[in-house]
């Protein structure tokens, strides 16, 4: 089975929570704070393998998600970071995000390896809240959440060359001959149901990689026979190898064929039908007159008049091979990779989520309580440990005060002895 296309949610490590505990040992009244700090939260790496050609471990596992840190502890222990969580995916496999389609990350190059997602830092322990006019801080740092998003990985197959036409022109015949791929050959059509990849060698240092693209057919560019999915591996080759079956043994026009995949190629991308394009008229064994026949002359005709390269093959035989393998690699030597779709910055991505929210939501519940909350409040919470004692609790208002909440809470309504509830905490408004 060849999965080319997955849908994921992956997830770094959370940070460990600071400690917050006293010191307290016999003999020593007024131990001050030794909480230490939280671990930080696992990285999620994405890593190219050469060992792997699809995607199928992802078909069933869904979330993937990396180590949290591990909580300070008191004496001043601090608590171990997260296990890094290293997802290795074929080369070529592209990495986008599912909402926007935005590329994050192109694993286009062998033995690559990328920090995609960074686990949450570890809260500080009271320790670091120590000040001459607090000597025993009872506040302590959150860990922070590890990046989260879900994504869409897409494998895009390296090759230079692209075997393309219709069903049953020849193509799976023609990798196996000129490379040592075993590509399925049947007298039906789609016999060829996934992507395969053969190396070509000429000779000593001189080689190049060819696809063998599933037959296309009009309609491709919609998904007809899965053919939106088939044109996304040829975006990445060089140049492209069109056959046709030049015998017409089954009925249909070769130059018809030939305009046809052209226009599915044209309407998926315009970068792709800009590709260099070699013709390759197959079955010329099956033609009376071989290479002399009409029919080869009058298609001839036609390609050179459209700019294009045609030569006379058979798959079957061998005949004509030799001649086009050596034109693809003069050319593919000549062709730079076209450049890679610009990657959009991970973190800048995530930031534009998290800034769709509102600073601060003030509601109003049933029972006559305020509910204040918002991006705000939640970053806040998300930094530091709030305790339920009277010193934890006015420390965080006082900093949600500076940052606009009390502001908030008066154009919302809220008066003297009200009731405003945060999270799990409700204390009584006063001006």
């Amino acid at each position: 089975m060849f999965i080319d296309e997955v849908v994921i949610t992956v997830k770094a490590g959370d940070g460990g929570d600071g400690s917050a505990s006293l010191r307290r040992e016999k003999f020593v009244q007024f131990g001050g704070p030794d909480g230490g700090d939280g671990g930080k939260g696992g990285d999620v790496i994405f890593a190219s393998d050469p060992n792997l050609n699809t995607l199928i471990d992802f078909q069933y596992k869904k979330v993937f998600a990396a180590r949290n840190g591990e909580n300070g502890q008191k004496k001043q222990c601090n608590g171990k970071s997260g296990e890094d969580l290293v997802i290795r995916v074929p080369v070529g496999t592209q990495i986008r995000d599912f909402e926007s389609g935005k590329l994050l990350l192109d694993l286009g190059e062998e033995g690559m390896q990328r920090v995609f997602l960074k686990g949450g830092a570890g809260g500080l322990g009271n320790t670091n809240f120590k000040s001459p006019t607090r000597q025993t801080p009872k506040l302590a740092g959150k860990g922070r959440e590890g990046q989260t998003l879900k994504i869409k990985l897409e494998l895009k197959l390296l090759a230079d060359v692209a075997l393309v036409g219709y069903p049953s022109v020849g193509k799976s015949s023609m990798i196996n001959r000129i490379s040592a791929a075993r590509s399925k050959v049947a007298a039906y059509h789609f016999t060829t149901l996934d992507p395969k990849l053969g190396v070509v060698r000429l000779s000593e240092g001189q080689s190049f990689v060819v696809a063998d693209i599933p037959g296309l057919i009009e309609g491709a560019h919609e998904g007809v026979g899965l053919g939106d999915q088939f044109l996304r591996h040829i975006e990445r080759c060089k140049m492209i190898c069109h056959l046709v079956d030049i015998s017409g043994m089954e009925g249909r026009d070769p130059l018809e064929d030939y305009r046809i995949i052209n226009r599915e190629l044209s309407k998926f991308s315009s970068a792709l039908a800009a590709k260099p394009q070699l013709v390759l008229a197959n079955k010329t064994d099956l033609l009376p007159g071989g290479n002399e026949d009409p029919a080869y002359l009058a298609f001839r005709e036609s390609m050179e008049q459209e700019g294009r390269e045609v030569f006379p093959v058979s798959v079957l035989t061998g005949a004509g091979l030799s001649r086009v393998l050596y034109r693809c690699y003069e050319l593919i030597r000549s062709i730079p990779r076209a450049p890679l779709e610009e990657e959009t910055d991970v973190g800048e991505l995530l930031r534009e989520h998290r800034g769709k929210g509102e600073d601060f939501v003030i509601t109003r519940a049933e029972d006559g309580v305020w509910v204040a909350e918002g991006r705000v409040i939640d970053d806040v919470l998300q930094k530091y440990v709030i305790h339920l004692d009277s010193d934890s609790l006015i420390n965080f208002l006082h900093m949600m005060k500076s940052l606009g909440l009390e502001e908030a809470l008066r154009e919302a309504g809220v008066r003297s002895g009200d009731t405003v509830r945060i999270a799990d905490v409700e204390y009584d408004y006063v001006e």
